[in-house]
């Protein structure tokens, strides 16, 4: 499903009644979690987590003036979407996360390159999204981007 939203609050206050506390708390896990230097806003219809031009001013490859996308969520007709570029980018965190989350879940992991579906939003593992978010660095994730993504 797609919102026009200019703010995540906006975003959050358009979504069906029985996920705004889900996402709320998804937003603040995220925030409370994600290292400094990730800016938060609406990018691609989605609440958004990039670094900011300022400190990457060359922006996304496929659309420089974009700033670098990072990780996003939104609800969708049948889950809320958490899109974390780490787990494409980088085998060790994926890993890592789809050992951990059978810990957190007693569903089976729907994911895909690196999109996680959560269909039972009284299950997101919010604990286990937190330690996704401590992962990686603004500055480890340029260069991630930089040696696994970006066109040479």
């Amino acid at each position: 499903m797609q919102y026009k939203a200019d703010t995540p609050e906006d975003y959050i206050n358009q979504v069906p009644e029985e996920r705004k506390d889900a996402l709320k708390k998804l937003r603040e896990t995220i925030n409370i979690n994600l290292p400094k230097g990730f800016e938060e806003g609406i990018q691609y219809g989605m609440i958004g987590y990039y670094v900011p031009h300022s400190v990457y001013p060359g922006g996304y490859h496929c659309k420089p003036s974009e700033p670098l996308p990072f990780m996003s969520f939104a609800s969708q007709k049948n889950s809320i979407n958490l899109y974390h570029s780490g787990i494409y980018a980088n085998p060790d965190i994926h890993d890592w996360f789809v050992n951990e989350y059978p810990k957190y879940c007693k569903h089976k992991l729907d994911m895909g390159k690196s999109c996680i579906r959560f269909k039972k939003i009284d299950e997101i593992p919010f604990d286990l999204i937190g330690d996704l978010c401590t992962k990686i660095t603004v500055k480890q994730w340029i260069k991630i981007y930089e040696t696994n993504i970006k066109k040479k």
